[in-house]
């Protein structure tokens, strides 16, 4: 029976039919009761040998072949910061931060919940109106938004009827 299963599976459990039951350390080494994912799941985290073959071998993979039709499959969202700008030499601000959260002076940085725009059709009233609610950012949020924003979006602006002037200085907090 096992050696109709490793020889059914063999692309998959190689490294199992190679080591056999009898070279097992007495730590690795299981009963006989012992299941088929008992036995993957203690050879899963085991680094493969490597196989030497006469031909290369060529990646058949299925992300590899959807991987050039949705480019975006493989790409984590990135937001660099430029350091030197090619024209000046200057920091840059990072965009996204600066069109999706605002800074308070006292250092704080507000954003609006997420998903509030998204499938409105299907939540319910008293959900819209949390995912209105602006919120703060914690303060591991607030030191990497501040590393990606320039001196000119922490100084102090003033407006009239500006709706987060109590908002602006906090006292007796440490940020």
């Amino acid at each position: 029976m096992a050696a109709t299963l490793t020889r059914g599976l063999s692309g998959l459990l190689r490294p199992l039919s190679v080591l056999g039951r009898d070279c097992l350390s007495p730590a690795v080494r299981l009963p006989q009761t012992a299941g088929f994912s008992a036995v993957v799941q203690r050879h899963v985290s085991r680094p493969l040998p490597a196989v030497h073959t006469a031909a290369p071998l060529q990646q058949t993979g299925l992300l590899k072949r959807v991987t050039p039709l949705i480019p975006s499959l493989m790409l984590q969202p990135v937001r660099n910061l430029t350091y030197y700008s090619l024209r000046k030499g200057k920091r840059k601000s990072v965009k996204s931060v600066v069109q999706r959260f605002l800074r308070l002076h006292c250092g704080l940085w507000v954003r609006r919940k997420a998903g509030y725009k998204k499938k409105l059709w299907k939540k319910s009233a008293a959900r819209k109106k949390r995912l209105r609610e602006h919120v703060f950012c914690n303060k591991t949020q607030c030191k990497l938004l501040d590393k990606m924003t320039t001196s000119y979006w922490k100084r102090r602006n003033w407006y009239l009827n500006d709706p987060y002037q109590k908002y602006q200085d906090r006292v007796n907090l440490k940020v």
